[in-house]
């Protein structure tokens, strides 16, 4: 079996790779570890405002920073599913988050989706839209939506204690 697990570097992540390792047949499946880098969306105001020819290099920068933890958090992800004997590759893809993972999962093509839920829920969920919300309704295969069970009704159960 083909499991394209998407990941990002959160909690509800963490919770998708448990889910991957709990719950699924070493022997019999592979997966491989997706991390999406967006462009970035929240700019510090020093970059939004910048001028002169060092914008643009401090802008590029902050996003091969991305691209480099990404790297770094699929390797990691990817390791801890070896370790558990599965067979895992990381793949880091710049895009949108939404299309890339769907893309992806008809290119390989995955017949498994796992990815956490961040349980946006309100204006929360309508101004940042919900990923899995979009990869449920548009995957062409079958989708695992995992919620972390430290979060409760969107809020962090280990920061309020």
């Amino acid at each position: 079996m083909n499991v394209l697990l998407a990941i990002d570097d959160s909690n509800h992540s963490d919770a998708a790779v448990r889910a991957v390792r709990e719950g699924l047949p070493p022997d019999r499946t592979s997966v491989r570890v997706l991390h999406v880098v967006e462009w970035p969306k929240n700019l510090a105001s020093p970059f939004t405002f910048a001028e002169g020819p060092s914008a643009a290099d401090c802008i590029l920068a902050v996003h091969e920073e991305m691209r480099k933890d990404g790297r770094a958090l699929a390797a990691r992800a990817a390791a801890q599913l070896r370790e558990a004997h599965f067979d895992a590759t990381p793949l880091v893809v710049e895009g949108d988050v939404r299309q890339a993972i769907l893309d992806e999962a008809a290119a390989w093509p995955a017949d498994l989706i796992v990815l956490g839920s961040h349980g946006r829920t309100g204006l929360n969920r309508l101004l940042l839209g919900s990923v899995s919300e979009a990869i449920v309704r548009h995957a062409p295969c079958s989708v695992e939506v995992v919620r972390d069970p430290r979060v409760a009704i969107g809020h962090d159960l280990a920061a309020a204690s």
